[in-house]
């Protein structure tokens, strides 16, 4: 009986993965069905909090180069989003390595949304939180994306892993922003790996929130 009912299960699964609409490319996959973070062992990471990012605060993070930025007429990335460790995270993943004696979590999470325009940016933008937990963006931002479909990108660097979503319609051919997402993840793959959680408020090449800005120093 028991093994009766187990094909039974496969059957009706199968049948079920055969009804979701597919799509035209194999790399891409509707938002219910993408991988969203992943949070191992530590559950209370899943509490900490993540901040929509500013565009500069974006372009400071993957140290994009001068010479790149200055083939944009505007700010590069306009169908970008980017959500940071907040301050509060920063200092809480502090004190919780503190009350296990060094073994708690190591990594912050950075997540980029490279969408297929900046109309469909903008149109997301109101329904996303400023502010939200970590443990809420399975649930709100990626399976929140109704009628579309992802491609997912996951790089480890040192104290911050970096998850980057291309989002498009969901059966759209091709990519309207592949040069977007191209430089983003050659960006990312060039970074050096963060040496501690609060790397984000730095330069890459920065050990630590040491950062001045070169203008403010001058003045």
């Amino acid at each position: 009986m028991a093994a009766a009912e187990e094909i039974k299960k496969k059957h009706k699964h199968r049948e079920e993965q055969k009804k979701k609409p597919k799509s035209g490319d194999g790399h891409f996959k509707p938002s219910a069905d993408v991988k969203g973070l992943r949070f191992g062992g530590q559950f209370v990471v899943k509490s900490f909090t993540v901040r929509q990012a500013a565009p500069l605060e974006l372009l400071r993070l993957l140290d994009i180069p001068p010479s790149c930025l200055a083939q944009w007429p505007g700010l590069p990335f306009p169908s970008t989003a980017a959500f940071l460790p907040t301050n509060f995270t920063i200092l809480a993943q502090h004190a919780w390595r503190t009350l296990t004696l060094g073994l708690g979590t190591k990594k912050s999470k950075v997540i980029i949304f490279v969408f297929e325009s900046e109309a469909m940016r903008a149109a997301v933008d109101p329904q996303w939180p400023r502010v939200l937990p970590l443990g809420d963006v399975n649930r709100r931002l990626i399976r929140g994306l109704a009628g579309c479909e992802m491609s997912r990108f996951k790089f480890r660097k040192g104290s911050l892993t970096f998850y980057v979503y291309a989002v498009r319609r969901l059966g759209a051919a091709g990519f309207a922003c592949a040069d977007d997402l191209r430089r983003i993840l050659e960006a990312v793959v060039a970074l050096n790996d963060f040496l501690d959680h609060t790397a984000m408020l730095a330069l890459p090449s920065q050990r630590s929130i040491t950062f001045q800005n070169p203008a403010a120093v001058a003045h």
